[in-house]
C-alpha cells in the first residue's frame, strides 16, 4: 500500500489487487485500514517518482501519437484524431496499448471517447470502451455521478437528491445547477456530454512536420538507424518543399521495444531541406554522444520531426565562389555544432560602442545574423597593435608605481617595469546610456623588461589592466 499525508492523517493513495479484493481503497484511513488489515504492509508515497514514471510512459506513448498530456497523479490524454487508422482502427488500437503497457508491468485501465472528460470517466468506470462518434451522452448516462470527479461534497449533495447517476443530473435545467453547485460543474457535466469542448494541452510541442517508419521486426543497427533517417529526412523533404520552408531545428525520436525512449536534436543555422544534410547532422550527432543510444531489443519505431521551420527560398546559382564558400561555412558550423554543442560554436560581430570590452558580441554562430555593422580599422600600416589579443572580461585592478624615471605594476603577485610607455588615449564613457556618468579612461600601450605587452588605464586615481598583447 502507499500512503501520505491528507488533511492531517495517513490516508491511502494506492492499493494493489488483493488489498482492493479485501475490502481497502484509495482515500481510507490508515488507522482504519489496519485495523481492518493488522498485517497491512505500506510504504510512503513519493509523488516526484510518480511523475517521473508517468513522464516515461508519457514519452512511450508518443509512439501512438504526438499529441500526449498528462492527467496527473495517475492518468494519461492521447489525442488520438488522425491516428487510429495505423492501428488497425479505434478498438485495435485501445486493445495494442493496453496490452503492451501491461507486458511492461503497468495496471491499465482505458477508454476512447470524443471528450476528455467522458474518456477520463470511462477508463475508471468502463473500462475499454469504445464510443462511436456522437454516442457519449447515451455512453455516460447509465454512470454514477462519482465518475465526474466534481469532489465528495457534492457527489454527495446529488445523491441526497436522488440523482445518482449521470442521467438523472443532466436531466435537471442548467440554471439549477448553476446556481447551486457553480457553472464550473456545469461546463464539466456539458464536456462529459459532448457539448461543450475542453481542450487538451500536449505536454511536447508538436512538430510543423513529422515522419515516422515502423518497423515489422525491430532494428538494431547504426547503419540502418542511419538509413532510416534519411529516408524520413527524403520525406521530411519533400512536406517542407511543398510548404516553402526548411527546418531550423530537427529531433529524432527512437521508440525502444521495451518502451524505453530516446530523443536527440540537431539544429541549422539557415533552413534546410537537403536530406543529406539532414543524414550527415545526425550522424555527427550520434558519433558525439557521451552515452550512446542503446538499442537493447530494438526499436521499432523511428519518428523525424522538425519542430521549428523557417521560410525557406530556393538558392539563386551565381558565377562566384562566395555563395558557395558561405553554404560551406555553415555546413560546417552546424557539423560542429551537432558535435559539440551550438554553444561552443560563436561568432564575433561589431557592437554599437566604442568601449572597449563592448566593442563586439560574441554569438552562437547557428543563430547569429548578417552584422549590420562593419569592423573599423584603427591599426595603420607598418604599425604596432593597438588593441591587446586578449582582453579581459573584466579589468583587473592593479598597483601602480610611479617616480620621474620609472614606472611599474604589481598584477597578481608579479612585480613589471616599464621599459616601454605609450599614451595615454582617453577614451570617454558614454554618459547617454547611464543615469550616473562614470568617468573618462586614459589608455597605456606598456612593454616591461622581459618584453610582454599589457594595456592599462587610469581612471581618476585608480588603475586597471585591461589586457595583454601577447
Amino acid at each position: 500500500m502507499v500512503v501520505a499525508k491528507i488533511d492531517n492523517a495517513m490516508r491511502l493513495t494506492a492499493v494493489d489487487r488483493k488489498a482492493s479484493a479485501l475490502g481497502l481503497s484509495a482515500g481510507m484511513a490508515l488507522a482504519n485500514a489496519r485495523a481492518m488489515l493488522p498485517a497491512l504492509k505500506a510504504m510512503a508515497a513519493n509523488e516526484p517518482a510518480d511523475l517521473r514514471l508517468l513522464e516515461r510512459i508519457a514519452d512511450w506513448c508518443d509512439g501512438f501519437t504526438p499529441f500526449v498530456a498528462l492527467d496527473a497523479p495517475d492518468g494519461l490524454l492521447l489525442d488520438v484524431t488522425g491516428a487510429a487508422h495505423l492501428f488497425g482502427g479505434e478498438a485495435a488500437m485501445l486493445d495494442q496499448l493496453r496490452t503492451r503497457l501491461k507486458q511492461q508491468g503497468f495496471a491499465v485501465q482505458a477508454a476512447l471517447a470524443g471528450t476528455r472528460v467522458a474518456a477520463r470517466a470511462l477508463a475508471r468506470y468502463g473500462n475499454g470502451t469504445v464510443v462511436p462518434p456522437g454516442c457519449d451522452a447515451a455512453a455516460m448516462a447509465p454512470l454514477p455521478i462519482e465518475a465526474l470527479e466534481l469532489g465528495a461534497a457534492v457527489s454527495h449533495a446529488f445523491r441526497h437528491a436522488g440523482l445518482k447517476t449521470i442521467a438523472q443530473v443532466a436531466s435537471r435545467g442548467r440554471a439549477e445547477l448553476t446556481a447551486r453547485f457553480g457553472a464550473k460543474m456545469v461546463f464539466i457535466l456539458d464536456a462529459a456530454l459532448d457539448r461543450a469542448e475542453e481542450p487538451i494541452s500536449p505536454r511536447l510541442p508538436l512538430p510543423d512536420v513529422a515522419a515516422e517508419r515502423r518497423f515489422a521486426e525491430p532494428v538494431l543497427t547504426e547503419e540502418t538507424i542511419l538509413s532510416t533517417l534519411k529516408a524520413l529526412g527524403e520525406t521530411l523533404s519533400q512536406m517542407l518543399e511543398r510548404r516553402g520552408e526548411g527546418a531550423r531545428r530537427l529531433d529524432a525520436a527512437f521508440f525502444r521495444a521495451d518502451g524505453a525512449v530516446r530523443r536527440i536534436a540537431v539544429e541549422t543555422g539557415a533552413p534546410t531541406r537537403d536530406p543529406a544534410v539532414i543524414e550527415r547532422l545526425f550522424r555527427e550527432k550520434l558519433g558525439a554522444l557521451a552515452d550512446p543510444i542503446d538499442p537493447g531489443f530494438g526499436f521499432d519505431l523511428i519518428r523525424l520531426g522538425a519542430p521549428r521551420t523557417e521560410r525557406c527560398a530556393p538558392e539563386a546559382l551565381g558565377f562566384h565562389a562566395r555563395a558557395e564558400e558561405e553554404k560551406q561555412i555553415r555546413l560546417l558550423a552546424d557539423r560542429l555544432g551537432a558535435r559539440f554543442g551550438a554553444h561552443r560554436m560563436i561568432v564575433f560581430q561589431p557592437g554599437d560602442t566604442h568601449i572597449p570590452e563592448a566593442g563586439f558580441l560574441a554569438l552562437p554562430a547557428q543563430y547569429a545574423k548578417p552584422a549590420k555593422r562593419t569592423w573599423e580599422k584603427i591599426r595603420k600600416a607598418q604599425e604596432a597593435p593597438r588593441r591587446p589579443l586578449r582582453l579581459f572580461a573584466s579589468p583587473e585592478p592593479i598597483d601602480v608605481s610611479q617616480t620621474e624615471t620609472s614606472f611599474g605594476f604589481r598584477w597578481r603577485r608579479a612585480r613589471h617595469v616599464a621599459t616601454r610607455l605609450e599614451g595615454p588615449e582617453r577614451i570617454a564613457m558614454e554618459w547617454w546610456r547611464h543615469q550616473t556618468p562614470a568617468p573618462s579612461r586614459d589608455y597605456f600601450r606598456l612593454e616591461d623588461e622581459e618584453g610582454r605587452r599589457f594595456w592599462l588605464y587610469r581612471e581618476e586615481t585608480r588603475w586597471f589592466l585591461h589586457g595583454v598583447f601577447a
